[in-house]
């Protein structure tokens, strides 16, 4: 009797096997033929994805579906970035029925989760879906707000869609994106540089509005300034940080904006996106912030601190952890 359902149980495996390879193959035949690149990320995360739990179950010598979850969850555990990805793949099989039920609840769950790590493809499908009305009552305020989330992380097409939606209902978010939709209490769009920042800040994976309230405090958007301890230009690089990052001429709005950002993409790496700790360190140094385990106990860099933060709201950030050599130490029973 145990040898009979060993047999049944390696059958229905091979099946299983026999059925995700013949799923790979499609998917594999269906990227080659595609044409845009969205649709080609789509199917590639549905091959990484079939790759990720063939393997696994392969590994495994089981078909058990309550152990894919735990294949996954040892790929999620990798950069951010990737997981994102991963969710993304993972909701839209949830929303479009492709391997598994539709399921719009677990859809909008998995695009918010990825949505959280400012992924501009979570808050386009969530946008899509409010517009639509896919799974949730049909919203164009809130589709426009997250698509308008969507643009400012470098989405190529979310502006295209607000031009189409009206805009006349109160949008109020999800639960979970109340605290990306709040990252700022100021409105940038006619500040000097606004295009520039909102151009260069996907290529390094920040929040603009992040960006543009460093800037405001640091320079008040004078490409020119020169402080008394010498940091220069509109993020204010001291010639030594220049260097570090390659800026040759610090006085370029562009050169000096990506200097900047390069820095602040590696402290938000190095205090593992503590937005308060990176940009405390932006002020006085990530030596000083790792010494004095939280925001040193200089009049100006916590004055420095209190004036991002009212313009700021986000606490925490994605991060790159690939980046750095190490992480911060900071002792999370003194840090407050």
């Amino acid at each position: 009797m145990q040898i009979a359902s060993t047999i049944l149980k390696r059958r229905r495996h091979s099946r299983f096997l026999s059925d995700t390879v013949r799923k790979m193959r499609q998917y594999a035949a269906q990227f080659n033929s595609v044409k845009g690149k969205q649709l080609k990320i789509m199917h590639l995360h549905k091959l990484i994805l079939l790759i990720i739990i063939t393997g696994g179950l392969a590994l495994w010598g089981t078909a058990n579906a309550n152990n894919v979850p735990l294949i996954l969850k040892k790929h999620l555990s990798k950069e951010p970035i990737n997981k994102a990805k991963v969710l993304v793949a993972m909701a839209k099989q949830h929303e479009h029925a492709e391997g598994v039920p539709r399921d719009y609840n677990r859809a909008m769950e998995l695009y918010c989760k990825a949505a959280e790590q400012g992924y501009d493809e979570a808050l386009y499908s969530l946008g899509w879906m409010y517009a639509n009305g896919r799974g949730v009552s049909r919203n164009d305020g809130i589709a426009v707000q997250l698509f308008t989330l969507a643009a400012e992380k470098g989405h190529s097409q979310a502006n295209t869609m607000i031009r189409y939606l009206e805009t006349a209902q109160e949008p109020e978010l999800p639960d979970c994106l109340q605290s990306i939709a709040n990252t700022s209490t100021v409105d940038y769009s006619d500040k000097p540089f606004f295009d520039l920042v909102l151009k260069l800040a996907p290529e390094y994976n920040l929040d603009p509005n992040l960006v543009m309230a460093i800037i405001a405090v640091e320079s008040a958007f004078n490409e020119q300034a020169v402080s008394h301890k010498n940091a220069q230009g509109l993020m204010q690089l001291i010639p030594a940080t220049a260097e570090r990052f390659a800026v040759k001429n610090i006085f370029d709005a562009e050169e000096n904006i990506r200097g900047g950002m390069a820095y602040l993409r590696w402290l938000l790496a190095f205090f593992k996106g503590d937005v308060t700790l990176a940009v405390a360190a932006y002020n006085a140094g990530e030596g000083a912030v790792e010494k004095y385990q939280g925001i040193p106990p200089f009049t100006e860099t916590q004055n420095y601190v209190k004036k991002i933060q009212a313009q700021y709201a986000q606490l925490t950030h994605p991060y790159e952890p690939d980046i750095v050599h190490r992480h911060a130490v900071i002792a999370l029973s003194e840090y407050k």
